[in-house]
């Protein structure tokens, strides 16, 4: 009986495996090429957010020549309308100097958008006219571009039309579309990509690391959180 209460001794463990300098420096190479990026890989600057939350598409010559204007697209189905950097207006003497939202019979200022259905919420055309951006000699009318329900407008270029001169693309947005999904695959093979924009006109914004937040914009009763952050440079 002694015998079989005998404690059974472990065996002794099992030494780690060793590996070659050589090995250990392959290893570590492989592991340093999977983390850190070759820095000739690596764009010039890193991408905005408009480039990483948002499709750009641009429309060359809309209804008259040099009225070139960009839509950029959320995955929600949101379009950010604006004035492209090749427009006719940013290239008069003095650039923008005013901008008037009263078009027509309405004016899209005092258009005021409530709950989340988004009530009062203008149904517009494609070529609607959305404002009137003047220069110290022309005016020029800005269209919607795309067939949706507009839900906001930049009121901030009232007081400040300079931002269509220094940021147009950014702070100098004009208005937020929301399209139904079956409008906006009718129209999306009209515009043009970044690229193809970049081609024809030669110019295109340079993005960098600066933001700023799209507020208003808040479709299906999502949280403010959830609203596209547009940011460029």
């Amino acid at each position: 009986m002694a015998e079989e209460s005998a404690t059974v001794e472990a065996p002794p463990p099992t030494p780690p495996l060793e590996r070659s300098p050589q090995r250990e420096s392959a290893v570590d190479e492989e592991t340093r090429a999977l983390v850190v990026p070759d820095a000739g890989d690596l764009p010039p600057f890193p991408p905005s957010a408009v480039e990483t939350n948002f499709t750009r598409y641009f429309v060359a010559d809309f209804l008259n020549p040099g009225h070139d204007q960009y839509v950029y697209r959320h995955p929600n189905g949101l379009c950010v309308v604006g004035l492209a950097s090749a427009h006719i207006a940013l290239k008069e003497e003095g650039g923008i100097t005013a901008v008037d939202f009263n078009v027509g019979k309405s004016d899209r200022s005092e258009m005021k958008v409530t709950g989340k259905r988004k009530r009062n919420a203008q149904h517009l055309q494609e070529n609607s006219a959305l404002c009137k951006v003047c220069t110290s000699s022309n005016s020029f009318v800005v269209r919607c571009c795309v067939k949706g329900s507009l839900l906001e407008i930049n009121d901030r270029l009232i007081k400040q039309p300079d931002l269509l001169n220094t940021s147009a693309d950014r702070e100098g947005y004009i208005a937020i579309f929301m399209p139904k999904p079956a409008d906006w695959l009718k129209i999306k093979d009209k515009f043009l990509s970044y690229d193809d924009y970049k081609n024809l006109r030669g110019t295109c914004w340079h993005p960098k690391d600066s933001r700023f937040v799209l507020t208003g914009a808040n479709p299906r009763g999502a949280n403010e959180e959830e609203v596209p952050i547009f940011l460029a440079s």
